[in-house]
């Protein structure tokens, strides 16, 4: 195996505290750092490595850049008793999201509300990457939706999904890690479908589904970034209990399914990522050499020591 591309492994523990020393010395404060180093980490456990904390190189960038302020405290502005505004002030979406939950309340906003014992739907938008259907130039935002849902003694219904074919953040880290791309994830500057990451990037991302994920594309504008997260009590239609019940029985129906050939398992949605967060609990999270390499030049950049990997 190429060494560059061999796993190693650093602790959820580590990671959190390297992330949160490398926020803090870029200017953000110590509470909100803490937030976002959370969050971050929680989706690298989960296995979702495109936004986690290698997201840390771009997010330093945005704050040098002045696009991203570092020190931005939001504003909550209670609009009706169920409904509160949260402006952002040009800070990190994560603390936004988090008081937006918190203040009557993608996946951390989504998981307080499920540790709450209620269901979520939560929405966002991103900057321009997708094409309408049958167009090839970057028109809409590849904005993801979420939606949460408690369950008793089974695992919680967790959906969180792109209306692209594959995330936009794959694509950085198969350029990352030096690996083709399938040709259906994206089209080149050309508008032609491409295997190269450095190419797609240069290009559009294609929608999930032809022109069901464009239409879903369509239904949230792209970014001036926004977020809108909905908390649902279930137990304003039934008694929780029996919510619970309901979504137990859902889990197992679904998972005890009529299997295709082929087929050795079926996975409730969610239920991956909370298996793989069970595994790097206990592993560790598995990052390449360019990957640490890339962290390490940001702790550099302001005197820290480098993220410590087993």
């Amino acid at each position: 195996m190429d060494p560059q591309q061999e796993k190693k492994h650093i602790t959820a523990g580590d990671a959190e505290s390297f992330t949160t020393k490398v926020l803090t010395a870029n200017g953000v404060p110590l509470e909100n750092a803490t937030i976002i180093s959370k969050c971050l980490v929680q989706a690298d456990l989960r296995g979702v490595d495109t936004h986690g904390i290698n997201r840390i190189p771009s997010y330093m960038e945005r704050i040098r850049q002045g696009v991203l302020d570092a020190k931005a405290h939001p504003s909550l502005k209670q609009i009706t008793p169920v409904v509160a505004q949260v402006d952002g002030q040009n800070g990190f979406g994560f603390v936004a999201a988090h008081m937006g939950m918190r203040g009557r309340l993608r996946w951390r906003a989504m998981q307080q509300a499920l540790d709450a014992g209620m269901m979520s739907l939560v929405f966002t938008n991103s900057s321009p990457a997708l094409p309408v259907w049958g167009g090839r130039e970057k028109l809409m935002g590849v904005s993801p939706l979420a939606c949460g849902a408690p369950a008793g003694k089974e695992k919680p219904f967790i959906l969180d999904m792109a209306p692209s074919i594959a995330a936009r953040g794959k694509i950085y880290k198969a350029a990352r890690r030096g690996e083709k791309i399938p040709a259906d994830w994206a089209l080149d500057g050309e508008g032609r479908q491409t295997e190269d990451p450095n190419r797609a990037l240069e290009g559009v991302m294609l929608p999930m589904g032809g022109p069901k994920g464009s239409a879903l594309a369509v239904m949230m504008d792209p970014a001036d970034v926004g977020h809108f997260l909905v908390a649902i009590k279930p137990d304003l239609f039934m008694g929780l209990d029996d919510f619970k019940e309901r979504m137990d029985y859902l889990y197992q129906r679904v998972v005890g399914s009529e299997k295709m050939a082929g087929v050795d398992r079926i996975y409730y949605p969610g239920e991956i990522e909370q298996i793989t967060r069970e595994e790097r609990v206990k592993t560790g999270i598995p990052f390449v050499q360019a990957e640490i390499d890339a962290l390490n030049k940001e702790a550099d950049k302001v005197g820290l020591e480098h993220l410590v990997v087993s």
